[in-house]
């Protein structure tokens, strides 16, 4: 249960991530917001909303907006998302996974199928890509969480499958089910975790070089600001001396 990964997907890059607050904090309310129309308000009885919850607070999001995120799903006439994957192709043959809430089908589709054409992709059909990929669940914790082996130890006793470690943080890897227990046993020995969530791990990975990591990076930061398009998961390494070329 060792080991470190470069796997990366858009949600990762905190320089994004911080230049996109507001619009990340919208797509974290929708979730919250589904979340709660799709089971109990009660993030005790509703393993999604707990979920969406703690991303939220991981991202620093306001208590009265996650509260009024749940407030909505309960109002009359309010949006109905729909939760659409699209699979396809990026540069170098890089496979991308592109998970979406949305209330108009139409629009995010052709939005999402122009990024993919603009920027070297194809999209497929559903199931294209995502055979080599397995569901699971994602948790992360700062490297001040504890060291390497402080946490495989709680990780082990909370019933993960895999952690991976390096001076950047944990990542810690259960299966899909397992995610809500796994999360809360974690919480009791390490703390709140910097993100949970149920992931799209690739069983391989490619390796990507200076020249492809440009255009894919614009591929997928084109995809991550459109307001419909919740995350977007690929199967690709890029290293670190490459990132750090891209800026």
């Amino acid at each position: 249960m060792a080991g470190h990964s470069k796997f990366k997907n858009i949600m990762h890059r905190k320089g994004a991530q911080d230049k996109k607050r507001s619009a990340m904090f919208s797509k974290l309310s929708r979730e919250i917001t589904v979340a709660a129309k799709m089971g109990l308000p009660d993030p005790d009885m509703n393993p999604r909303l707990r979920l969406a919850i703690n991303a939220a607070k991981a991202q620093s999001m306001p208590k009265d907006n996650i509260q009024r995120a749940i407030d909505k799903a309960a109002q009359a006439g309010g949006e109905d998302y729909a939760e659409i994957r699209y699979e396809g192709y990026g540069p170098g043959g890089v496979a991308l996974i592109v998970e979406a809430l949305t209330d108009n089908r139409n629009r995010t589709a052709t939005n999402v199928r122009t990024a993919f054409s603009k920027n070297g992709g194809n999209l497929g059909s559903e199931g294209s890509v995502s055979h080599g990929f397995e569901r699971r669940g994602l948790i992360e914790y700062p490297a001040s969480a504890g060291d390497e082996e402080k946490v495989l130890e709680a990780a082990i006793e909370a019933g993960a499958d895999d952690v991976e470690s390096s001076e950047d943080g944990h990542t810690i890897w259960t299966a899909a089910d397992a995610l809500h227990g796994v999360a809360g046993a974690l919480e009791q020995s390490l703390g709140e975790a910097e993100n949970v969530k149920l992931a799209w791990k690739p069983v391989l990975s490619v390796d990507v070089d200076e020249a492809t990591a440009g255009t894919l990076m614009k591929l997928i930061d084109t995809l991550d600001d459109d307001d419909d398009v919740q995350t977007v998961w690929g199967n690709y390494e890029i290293s670190d001396e490459v990132m750090e070329k891209l800026g």
